[in-house]
């Protein structure tokens, strides 16, 4: 925060709506004023104007406003009188040491206030002058005592000594690996109580207590009470009553109540099966007698899980009370309208038809067609995976947030993956009422308390949460599913040597790279080029051989000489991995500064979403970050490249001859399986890549496997599943750990390996979750592969922060928290430091 302004609102006596006290109000810029092109608007969270902001201070504060260079945070702090009310103005801007600098020169000018800035500038020079006293103290101690030539022994928990004689037994194996998780999933969402020292939700003895529905008559199954309870609560949501009584201020409209919630269960607790449980038992309660509301449910899902959805249908609901289903997907569906859809009731169909339903008129097209999908207003609208719209400017979050439905549901397991920007679009899609479906409420009220470590903000998230969620977890003593335990295991690897020596020159190269960006010496590209090497780093710890060619680099030596380059395949493909390193790194687009929806790289290497890019384009022709001459959009910009392009790529350079530490670690771990009978195995891994080399290893072994990736179409893959379960000599699945964290069942294996980390720790949980769910009779393994003193455990730091604002999400109460995300640059010192 930069300072805080407390003024008052005038011109209340022209309008006649009303701000009550500690209300968090909206400023709206009015550049086409006729009496002041300065003019700010104040008005309440039903967007009705209560007012302006005082001439005087319009004038100062409008061209920050206008460049998005301040944001300014604003408060009802004085009850509403005649002509004016009380208001605190709070601004906030960048924390970059250069833009902050030239900005405080212009604020000082403009009178603006700058205390908090000031005292934060105070409290940093006194940090550094604290820190470089201690480092002169350290450099002082090693000075005297000199490193004495010591050596260090390796770690007891690593690999195993090279030139082992004998295949190790499953036994022999499990003692030299960390065990870091026992009864419980990995390290997810189910340890994080132990960390956070809190609980979930209303708490487990809440939960256990909620009122339990009846067992619906139409329903197939036999539902658990936990399954009762969550059908109940479900029917509680879509009928949404005001308390009889409150202590709340009085408002002077009634409020709109949101019919629907998230379901945030766990991985397989059966949230098809409760939805599925809603409709019956709606339909059982008798249709809603609504002229202008269809009695059908529209479903979207990921087009991997559109046959599971019908088929489960089919499995749990009587064949006395068949439910009407239509697939509503491909080229050749049908035109729907409220009188065809009497026949159906249920609609099950993808994000994307939806999205090119609702686009069908090109980028700029904001109103939604009167035809199809967005003709009907539903009974209800049910998002599976609903974590797929947490970027509220992707096509498919504004397309589903923009149906019309009496009732609006969310499933997923993952409602927070990165940070609390994911929860807004989630809340957005609910419709609910109070403000915070507009971002920069939801920021002020809840994103920046939150990150700040704010008492108020962590509550008031724990009330939104509690009053929109039911989440259960698999290890709540009152679900009771009989799931065998779950063990995680951390396996510790050492590099070869050889291995050890490419990976320092890259972590010397990125240590170099980043003090030239820290200096303000570098460019844009500098700081890609850094995340390049990070990638490469990772790599690396799987095999060297992934880190392939140093095509970043060598287009970036091109840019240098000419501001724009040539689409030609090879810097095609080189744009695409610049793109992918955008998209991994969560990157923000420079014209809407919201993450990434639609990325794409302009030939001059820089990333936007392609619908604000194409608008600049369109107009002045330009690249907004650098003015290269772009003259058209499609001919100068390239989207990211399909999924698992490693797959084209040529093997005929991998052999068993060729291996690495970790692929050495993993057979350990495969061959001490081999043992044990029944024992199946799914190998996870980002890189499919990396899934060719570890093939022919398996090969020479002798071990039967299947695969299962992204290039695959839907019948390889449900064959590969077939494998997997029906064939015995078949005992290892190498699965991609972007397609297979979702939609799948795969309880034949009962143990998991995963060959490397993701960024987001959710990803990797619902992975595990394929494999430790509904159904699993037998004890599972989890092996986390880590290359010691590598990058590896940095990753592993950072998704332990992101699992506990994942928590804090939930809990009642922590005894310390750390942010959930910081900043991108944080996290690479993060992963450079010693």
């Amino acid at each position: 925060m930069y300072g805080s302004l407390p003024k008052k609102i005038v011109g209340v006596h022209c309008y006649k709506s009303h701000a009550t006290v500690g209300e968090m109000v909206m400023l709206s810029r009015e550049p086409h004023n006729r009496y002041d092109s300065n003019a700010i608007q104040v008005q309440n969270v039903r967007r009705e104007q209560v007012g302006h902001i005082p001439r005087d201070v319009a004038t100062r504060l409008a061209k920050y406003m206008d460049r998005n260079e301040l944001l300014v945070e604003r408060c009802i702090t004085g009850e509403m009188g005649h002509f004016e009310c009380s208001i605190m103005l709070k601004l906030f801007g960048p924390n970059d040491p250069i833009v902050r600098a030239e900005l405080k020169s212009r604020m000082q000018a403009d009178r603006l206030p700058l205390n908090d800035l000031n005292n934060r500038i105070r409290d940093e020079a006194e940090r550094e002058k604290e820190r470089l006293k201690q480092l002169a103290a350290i450099q002082k101690n090693r000075t005297m005592a000199g490193n004495g030539g010591r050596q260090f022994a390796a770690n007891p928990d690593s690999q195993y000594a090279p030139g082992i004689s004998h295949d190790p037994s499953v036994n022999d194996f499990l003692p030299s690996n960390h065990l870091i998780g026992s009864s419980q999933g990995l390290g997810s969402v189910q340890n994080l109580d132990n960390i956070i020292q809190g609980k979930f939700g209303n708490g487990e003895d809440i939960l256990s207590k909620l009122p339990m529905a009846n067992q619906p008559e139409a329903t197939e199954a036999e539902l658990y009470p936990f399954q009762r309870q969550g059908l109940q609560w479900m029917l509680d949501r879509e009928n949404p009553q005001l308390p009889a009584t409150s202590k709340d201020t009085v408002q002077l409209y009634k409020p709109v109540l949101a019919s629907g919630g998230i379901l945030v269960d766990d991985m397989g607790l059966g949230k098809t099966v409760q939805m599925i449980s809603l409709i019956m038992a709606d339909r059982a309660i008798g249709p809603k007698v609504v002229t202008d509301v269809s009695n059908a449910t529209l479903i979207l899902a990921p087009l991997s899980v559109m046959s599971n959805w019908s088929s489960q249908i089919a499995r749990h609901v009587k064949s006395s009370h068949a439910l009407r289903v239509l697939m509503y997907h491909d080229t050749k569906k049908q035109t729907l309208d409220l009188k065809k859809i009497k026949n159906f009731d249920v609609i099950i169909t993808t994000y994307e038809s939806v999205a090119s339903e609702y686009w069908n008129k090109g980028a700029h097209n904001k109103i939604p067609t009167k035809t199809g999908v967005f003709s009907i207003k539903w009974r209800r609208l049910v998002l599976d995976d609903g974590h797929n719209i947490r970027s509220p400017q992707a096509k498919k979050a504004i397309a589903a947030s923009s149906l019309l439905a009496h009732s609006r549901w969310l499933l997923t397991g993952t409602p927070i993956i990165n940070s609390l920007k994911d929860l807004f679009s989630l809340v957005k899609f609910l419709r609910l009422s109070g403000g915070l479906e507009g971002f920069d409420l939801f920021k002020t009220a809840l994103m920046r308390p939150v990150n700040q470590g704010d008492e108020r903000g962590n509550k008031l998230l724990q009330l939104l949460m509690g009053s929109i969620c039911l989440r259960r977890k698999k290890d709540m003593k009152f679900i009771d599913l009989r799931l065998s335990e779950i063990s995680e295991y951390l396996h510790k690897i050492n590099f070869l040597p050889h291995e050890q020596e490419k990976y320092k020159g890259l972590e010397a190269e990125a240590k170099g790279t980043l003090a030239t960006y820290q200096r303000g010496e570098g460019e844009d590209s500098t700081f890609t080029h850094l995340l390049d090497i990070l990638l490469r780093m990772r790599q690396v710890c799987n095999h060297w051989k992934l880190c392939g060619e140093k095509r970043i680099a060598d287009l970036m030596s091109l840019l240098k000489k000419q501001q724009t380059v040539g689409l030609t395949p090879e810097n095609i493909v080189a744009l695409q991995d610049m793109l992918t390193l955008s998209i991994e790194s969560q990157d923000d687009c420079p014209v809407c500064l919201d993450p990434l929806k639609e990325p794409v790289i302009t030939c001059c290497a820089h990333v936007f979403c392609a619908p604000c890019l194409e608008g600049v384009i369109e107009t002045q022709h330009k690249c907004p970050m650098c003015r290269a001459e772009l003259p058209a959009f499609f001919t100068h910009t390239v989207k990211p490249r399909p999924e698992c392009p490693e797959q084209e790529e040529e093997t005929s350079d991998i052999d068993t001859e060729t291996s690495s530490s970790k692929v050495e670690a993993l057979m350990s771990v495969l061959k001490a399986s081999q043992d044990n009978k029944g024992t199946k195995t799914v190998v996870f891994s980002q890189w499919t890549k990396f899934l060719n080399m570890v093939e022919p290893h398996l090969t020479d072994a002798g071990i039967i496997f299947t695969r299962i990736d992204g290039t695959m179409p839907p019948v390889a893959r449900d064959s590969a599943i077939n494998s997997l379960e029906t064939d015995e000599k078949c005992t290892v699945m190498l699965a991609s750990l972007s397609v297979c964290s979702v939609g799948l069942n795969l309880i034949a294996a009962n143990q998991v390996v995963l060959a490397d980390s993701w960024w987001a720790p959710a990803i990797e949980d619902q992975a595990v979750d394929r494999v430790h769910r509904l159904g699993q009779k037998r004890e599972c393994r989890v092996f986390r592969l880590v290359v010691e003193g590598s990058i590896e455990e940095k990753v592993l730091q950072i998704q332990e922060d992101k699992r506990k604002l994942m928590a804090l999400a939930f809990s009642e109460k922590e005894e310390s928290r750390k942010k959930g995300k910081t900043a991108r640059l944080a996290d690479v010192q993060r992963f450079l430091a010693r």
